[in-house]
């Protein structure tokens, strides 16, 4: 069996947090929804049935629910930090897709939220 790539994904993890640039956003916080999509080789994984040999989508979880408790100003920022955690937690990631969405913008439109999605390669795998 050959594989050309595998990942594993979590999807609309959900947080309040407080996240902005606007006073108000740091007082009341806001909900957002981050979605990851983590690419590194689960070969073994698959093989042996073997937690040790698979990234533990929960550790990874906690990682960003963490980050998420760390205020900034933007999401950009935001989103570059919760990937560099991971490449430094997690040095078998290859390649990773970041989303982070503001769930209620303070910009009076309607709409399902705003933010920002950045796909991250680890330089350190060689990827």
């Amino acid at each position: 069996m050959i594989i050309k790539q595998s990942k594993i994904l979590l999807s609309n993890l959900r947080f309040h947090a407080f996240h902005g640039v606007m006073p108000q956003e740091r007082l009341v916080g806001n909900d957002y929804s981050v979605s990851l999509e983590i690419a590194y080789d689960f070969m073994q994984a698959m093989a042996t049935d073997d937690i040790e040999h698979a990234l533990n989508y929960a550790e990874v979880y906690q990682l960003v629910s963490v980050e998420m408790q760390r205020p900034v100003c933007l999401l950009e920022c935001l989103a570059g930090r919760i990937g560099q955690k991971l490449f430094d937690s997690f040095p078998q990631i290859q390649e990773l897709t970041l989303r982070v969405m503001k769930l209620n913008p303070p910009m009076g439109a309607d709409c399902d939220g705003a933010g920002v999605e950045v796909h991250l390669i680890n330089d350190k795998t060689g990827s």
